[in-house]
């Protein structure tokens, strides 16, 4: 069997060795041709060496892994694997930009998920989830302006400020979005109000999470309902209205 051809990027000696070892030992199928202590070393790497695997830690002091990528926009061949200390902002660019990463101290169970998912020659990262994550995370001050969602054409990226409002179908969700296409995922709208930004969106119902920014006005009820700029009508639940009123501070 052909192996996987990786290439280890972490500041930390230790790491990378740790790494070698998990692999070794988890992961057989999988060759380590090399390991790099900055961006730097692993450009200079990849320009004489093929591999279908980058290991990368994000958090380096000479150049992050985020200014390799972007130092390698339009050459990326291989499949990556993003490992980092939890970071909230940080694990949330990696939902939102559908890539997959690893959680320092590394789980083996979890490289071996992870590393299942490469075969030699197989599919490649795709540029735009490359491209989204590398702009969430620049955008850091201003918050994740982007997320990938997978419909059964494929992954589509989204800017936030389009979505006007989800909507669950048993364990799909479906995105409305402001051009008036509607957008079918296989995840629960759970999911989707945890990773959403509660600043600008909100569950008022089990059924629907709207963004804040379309409403157009609330019409008081048992739990009222409010409407949306586009003329969407949402319900409010009893359960909920009270935490929604209170974000406009209304009595």
């Amino acid at each position: 069997m052909k192996k996987i051809r990786a290439l280890i990027v972490d500041d930390e000696e230790l790491a990378r060795e740790n790494l070698k070892f998990l692999l070794a030992d988890y992961c057989p199928n999988v060759q380590v041709e090399g390991t790099a202590s900055s961006a730097k070393e692993a450009v200079r790497f990849l320009k004489t060496n093929n591999i279908d695997l980058l290991l990368l830690d994000i958090e380096m002091p000479n150049g992050s892994g985020f200014e390799l990528l972007e130092s390698l926009q339009g050459e990326i061949d291989f499949k990556i694997i993003f490992i980092t200390a939890y970071h909230e902002y940080a694990l949330k660019a990696f939902k939102f930009s559908a890539v997959d990463y690893l959680l320092k101290p590394i789980n083996p169970e979890d490289l071996e998920a992870a590393i299942g998912k490469i075969s030699p020659g197989g599919a490649l990262e795709p540029q735009e989830n490359i491209q989204a994550l590398i702009e969430n995370m620049n955008s850091k001050s201003s918050g994740i302006n982007k997320i990938a969602l997978a419909s059964m054409e494929g992954l589509q990226f989204v800017d936030l400020s389009e979505i006007v409002y989800c909507e669950s179908q048993d364990n799909y969700t479906q995105f409305f979005l402001v051009d008036g296409s509607k957008i079918m995922v296989s995840k629960t709208i759970k999911y989707y109000e945890e990773v959403l930004d509660s600043s600008k969106f909100f569950r008022v119902h089990r059924s629907n999470i709207i963004n804040l920014s379309f409403i157009d006005k609330y019409v008081k009820g048992e739990g009222g309902y409010v409407v949306l700029k586009q003329g969407a009508r949402i319900p409010v639940s009893r359960r909920r209205k009270e935490s929604f009123l209170q974000l406009f501070q209304y009595q």
